[in-house]
Parts: structure tokens; C-alpha cells; sequence
């Protein structure tokens, strides 16, 4: 299966498309439980395919990690690749995520706590009906898109600074922003969350439960579990705005 030089040779790299691709089906299926509709599953799997074996041409046997994990990065990095480039979510919707942001921070430093859905609506001058729907319009804009770590759109962003200058010096972005304060303050961000959103951001990422399960342990359809994710994303972004911002300067 390995030629000489600890790769896997064609036969092997076959049967490894054979073998994986429920694995590529699987993160497909938990990737666009996060999208909007108008993302193809079917296109994902391509895109995770191809994916697949890009990674049995690359992977060596003396790298220290198993297969599967290294495929599970490069197929879900193929994918997320194939969603940026295709622009996937209009700028509308982005900015659209980013006032939600905006709101709850203004609305917390004025009440010194979580804001209601309610109270974000007010500052967003819409009614509570209309916020809803934004906030369903919005889920599946939480993906990290270049421009979520800009300061006044600046071309010269945060994650082109991080991979500039020597190698010794360069960081992965997350391992950039997982250092440090950052990780204590996430922490911090999420216990000060109410506790249905706090609930349903563990069931979503810890326990991938899909939104007709997590709809079912809170008790909601669907949509409203679509609004409540939305929702939890943009206090997380309010919470640590500052703090992404003293990482990008």
C-alpha cells in the first residue's frame, strides 16, 4: 500500500477513496447544517472528494498522524476553500451579522448585561418579528472569513500581518488567537450567555447534535433553533470584539 518513500501508492490510494467516503458524506452533512439552503450537498461532496485524494497523494506514513485525521483537515479544508471562493454568502448578509454584533455590544455596556432579543431589536430600530427573521437570514454566516479579523477594511488585514516576516515568527491564525488571554476570555464570553444559548452551543459543537435534535432538547422547531445559534454567534462576536482587535493591531 506505501511505495519506498512512505506514500501511498495508487492501489492503496483507491481503496481509500472507497473506504472514506462516508467520512466525506459525514463532514458534508455536518457542514451545511450550518449553511444557507442554497448550498448543494452534492457539491460538498465533490469538493470533499477531491479533498480525499488530495490527501492520499500527500500523506506520508512517517508523518506521526493517522490517516483519517489528516484526510478529516484536508477534506474539510477543501471544502471551506471551495465556500470562499465562491463567495457563498453575500456581503449583505455578512455586514447584516456583524450589525447583530454591533447591537448586543452597544446594548450590554448600556444595561450591563446580556440583552434580550427585545432589547437588540430596539437598538436596531426593527420589531421583534422582523429581528427573528434576520436572525434566521443570518444563520450560517459564522464560518471565519478574512475580513471578520480587518480593522476599518484595511487591505493590510490581521491574517495577512500573521503570515508575514520570518518563519520563526509566523503563527497559525487560530493558534495566534487561541493564545494567551484569548482562550480565558472565550471562556468567560460563553458562561455569560444565557443558558439556553449557552446549552445550545454545546449541543451543536460538542455534541453535533443537528437542529431537528437540539430543536427537540430545547423544546423549539427548527427555526427558532436557527435564531438562537444566529444569536449566540453575535454575542460571542460582541463579547470579544476587543479582544480580536488588540490581537489584529
Amino acid at each position: 500500500m506505501y511505495t519506498a518513500q512512505g506514500k501511498i501508492d495508487k492501489s492503496g490510494a483507491s481503496a481509500l477513496l472507497t473506504q472514506y467516503a462516508p467520512l466525506v458524506r459525514r463532514l458534508a452533512l455536518q457542514l451545511i447544517a450550518k449553511l444557507p439552503a442554497s448550498v448543494e450537498l452534492d457539491d460538498l461532496i465533490q469538493v470533499g472528494m477531491m479533498g480525499l485524494l488530495d490527501a492520499a497523494e500527500r500523506y506520508q506514513d512517517d508523518q506521526g498522524a493517522k490517516f483519517e485525521t489528516y484526510a478529516n483537515q484536508r477534506i474539510r479544508g477543501a471544502m471551506l476553500d471551495e465556500l470562499r471562493a465562491n463567495d457563498w454568502v453575500s456581503r449583505g448578509l455578512r455586514q447584516s451579522s456583524r450589525s447583530v454584533s454591533s447591537a448586543v455590544q452597544a446594548q450590554e455596556q448600556k444595561l450591563g448585561r446580556s440583552p434580550t432579543e427585545g432589547e437588540v431589536a430596539q437598538e436596531l430600530q426593527m420589531s421583534l418579528e422582523s429581528y427573528q427573521h434576520l436572525l434566521r437570514e443570518i444563520h450560517g454566516c459564522q464560518l471565519v472569513y478574512y475580513e471578520d479579523f480587518d480593522r476599518d477594511d484595511q487591505e493590510n488585514n490581521f491574517l495577512d500581518r500573521q503570515s508575514k516576516g520570518p518563519e520563526s515568527m509566523r503563527m497559525d491564525p487560530l493558534t495566534q488567537l487561541l493564545k494567551g488571554d484569548f482562550r480565558r476570555q472565550l471562556i468567560e464570553a460563553i458562561e455569560r450567555m444565557p443558558e439556553r444559548e449557552r446549552l445550545l452551543l454545546s449541543l451543536y459543537y460538542e455534541e453535533e447534535l443537528n437542529l431537528r435534535e437540539i430543536g427537540a432538547v430545547l423544546e423549539v422547531n427548527q427555526s427558532r433553533v436557527c435564531q438562537l445559534h444566529s444569536q449566540a454567534i453575535c454575542r460571542l462576536r460582541a463579547s470579544l470584539r476587543e479582544a480580536i482587535e488588540a490581537l489584529a493591531s
